[in-house]
């Protein structure tokens, strides 16, 4: 499955994830994890449990720095 994912202010990640990744996996793929970012589809925030059902996502940072 092939989705294209935008974070926020840092660029767009071409993914290719196996058949029923969750939004989780996306944030995985990434280098980020469900404490420190949100994946939206059409605006809205998805829970990191949900099957990825979009082909374009954006991810938005929550915290950055450590």
């Amino acid at each position: 499955m092939h989705v294209t994912c935008e974070v926020v202010g840092e660029g767009t990640h071409d993914l290719e994830l196996e058949s029923g990744a969750t939004y989780g996996d996306v944030l995985d793929a990434v280098g980020l994890s469900s404490h420190e970012a949100s994946v939206l589809v059409d605006g809205s925030p998805v829970p990191e449990d949900r099957t990825v059902d979009a082909e374009s996502v954006r991810v938005l940072r929550l915290i950055k720095g450590g």
